[in-house]
């Protein structure tokens, strides 16, 4: 599969009720499906929102919602406390801190980032040059270097792997798959004083009962490089007649090298000196370990990778540069895996390195009433594409009941952008699915006027003459339309604040009248 569509990172802008969340749902289908099919779906919402849903079910469409306490470590990465262990022992046991420890946790973006970098086209088949990075990865040591190099490469030459820990017992038996069972086999048998880190039932037990087949394990060579990596095929045995190491297990080997590689290519902890442990799967490189593994970088997505998009719902409520950190570069198009200028960083908390790949589309909505596009960052303007999406009185009905929508809708619009800006205006989107005169009258009374009255701080006077029902030039009370006025009397003792134009009292009318605006 070849990807058509180049990376894409927009932003829908307007003021509130223009279509924006249904354009959203369009574009990120068109991404995914391409223009052919999705294009026949957008003048049928159903079916437009049946895809959607769809993509979102595949995990190739996520939506979030910014607001003002979005931050870096909730959208890309952070650290949270977990009473998982967060350490081990040179004997093979766990350690934790004060009962919790905090670690590494990807956000929605970086989540997302992944999926569509690894993506496999659909096939459940791990393609070639591909780790599973659903499994656990083992550090394992064969043996010392030079001292125990025969050891080491019996196991190399042979497909297994082995340790010598857990004496001569054989730990074949299906009861051994528990610690305890174990512990008290060990106990019964060799060391009746033996504690629970002691190494030869904690090592036994990783390596017969929590390795599994499908897991990998790299072999090490001292506390800083890995001479193999392999990946587990068989189940633990014993080799009664071993001249050494009797626990065994068969592995294929990916790669193996005399010379070794670096470990903190793929960990950036030192290899601790027990036989075997599970690596923190938190903090390895698998892009690392991936390029030890094959001997090439495949940090970018492949040819059958397929698109995936980001909904962002209110971008500019949250604090963009506090939000994207370093990453607001990374979306730069050239700058995408892959691309002329291709950039990568290192996470601040997993220190894994981190690059945006090419098929991770960005749609952004910004309702223009809440913030000023003016005020929103210089930086993700330069690197987004802005739509604007204003109200389209066309869209609506042209007789609603009698009533003449449109009109009322254009009346509306023209007299706040004058008496506000043409950003605060009222999309078409609240009119949409209005049948009868009563709706129309709801939305009026229960979401046009408290918006207009959001719009203008309270301050009905301004309302009253959207709606065409202000005072007269002499301020004085009004029956109109939408709203009443009636003059509140003045406390005595008020130091003649009843001169000069009255207090009033702003009520909505119960019955709104819509005669003004009945198609003639």
């Amino acid at each position: 599969m070849t990807r058509h569509n180049p990376p894409t990172n927009l932003i829908l802008h307007g003021p509130p009720g223009t279509g924006k969340t249904y354009r959203t749902a369009f574009e990120a289908v068109r991404l995914c499906l391409g223009a052919e099919k999705a294009q026949p779906l957008e003048q049928d919402r159903e079916a437009l929102m049946r895809a959607y849903h769809g993509l979102c079910d595949e995990g190739r469409i996520e939506f979030v919602t910014f607001h003002q306490s979005s931050s870096y470590e909730e959208f890309v990465e952070g650290l949270r406390p977990t009473t998982e262990p967060d350490g081990e022992e040179d004997d093979g046991s766990t350690t934790t801190t004060g009962g919790f420890c905090l670690k590494p946790h990807p956000g929605i973006f970086r989540r997302l980032s992944e999926r569509a970098r690894l993506d496999t086209g659909g096939e459940k088949a791990r393609p070639a040059g591909r780790l599973d990075r659903s499994r656990a990865v083992f550090k394992l040591s064969l043996g010392e270097r030079g001292k125990q190099e025969d050891q080491v490469r019996h196991g190399l030459e042979n497909g297994l792997i082995h340790i010598g820990w857990g004496g001569d017992i054989d730990w074949s038996d299906p009861r051994f798959s528990d610690r305890p069972a174990i512990e008290e086999e060990w106990k019964t048998r060799r060391d009746p004083e033996a504690g629970e880190k002691n190494a030869n039932i904690s090592q036994i037990y990783s390596f017969r009962s929590v390795m599994g087949i499908g897991d990998y394990v790299v072999i090490s060579d001292g506390r800083d490089r890995l001479r193999a990596v392999g990946e587990v095929t068989g189940d633990y045995w014993f080799d009664a007649d071993a001249d050494f190491h009797p626990h065994r297990r068969a592995v294929t080997w990916l790669w193996q090298h005399g010379e070794g590689a670096e470990r903190e290519r793929f960990y950036p902890r030192n290899f601790r000196r027990h036989s075997v442990y599970q690596l923190d799967g938190d903090i390895i490189d698998w892009d690392g370990l991936e390029t030890i593994t094959f001997g090439r970088d495949i940090a970018k997505p492949g040819t059958e990778a397929r698109d995936h998009v980001l909904i962002i719902d209110e971008i500019n409520r949250a604090n963009i540069s506090k939000v994207f950190g370093e990453l607001i570069t990374l979306l730069e198009p050239d700058k995408r895996l892959g691309g002329p200028n291709e950039l990568r960083v290192r996470l601040p908390y997993s220190g894994i390195r981190f690059g945006v790949p090419a098929n991770l589309h960005v749609i952004g909505t910004m309702n223009t009433a809440d913030r000023s596009i003016a005020l929103i960052d210089t930086a993700l303007r330069r690197r987004f594409t802005f739509i604007e999406m204003m109200p389209d009185a066309s869209i609506l009905p042209d007789d609603v009941d009698g009533i003449d929508v449109r009109r009322l809708l254009e009346t509306l619009n023209e007299r706040i952008e004058y008496l506000h800006d043409r950003e605060h205006q009222v999309g078409h989107g609240y009119f949409a699915h209005c049948r009868t005169r009563a709706d129309v009258e709801a939305v009026m009374r229960e979401r046009i006027i408290p918006l207009l009255a959001e719009y203008f701080h309270e301050d009905f006077g301004q309302v009253a003459a959207v709606l065409g029902d202000a005072p007269d030039d002499e301020g004085r009370p009004v029956e109109g339309r939408f709203v009443i006025a009636r003059p509140l009397t003045p406390p005595p003792g008020n130091g003649g604040w009843d001169e000069g134009t009255p207090r009033l009292r702003w009520q909505v009318r119960d019955e709104i009248d819509l005669s003004g605006f009945m198609r003639s």
